[in-house]
């Protein structure tokens, strides 16, 4: 589907499958520049554009980075908990009563 967005004043037609999240960013964008070209001493749209593309681009990757640090931790919980019930079951297997002698 086609969606038009408008960014600093200017309109553009896009295809999107989720026209809601295209509307939704193409208002943040239009927002942050916007910020930087209405201030007194502002910049020009090329130039807000820029500084916006590289501001999204250090909040990526810091996101990015939050989610590999968040899994390898996850990681290493899962780690800890099949070791401690490998421990448990072993010893459950070798302890009086445990399923070696039932079997």
């Amino acid at each position: 589907m086609q969606k038009q967005i408008t960014i600093l004043g200017r309109n553009y037609t896009l295809k999107a499958d989720n026209g809601e999240e295209l509307e939704a960013a193409a208002a943040d964008i239009d927002r942050r520049m916007r910020l930087l070209t209405d201030r007194k001493n502002g910049v020009d749209p090329y130039t807000a554009a820029m500084l916006t593309s590289l501001n999204l681009a250090s909040e990526l990757r810091a996101v990015k980075r939050g989610y590999r640090e968040r899994l390898e931790a996850m990681e290493r919980n899962a780690a800890a908990v099949e070791a401690v019930l490998a421990a448990a079951v072993a010893e459950d297997t070798t302890a009086p009563g445990g399923a070696e002698e039932d079997a």
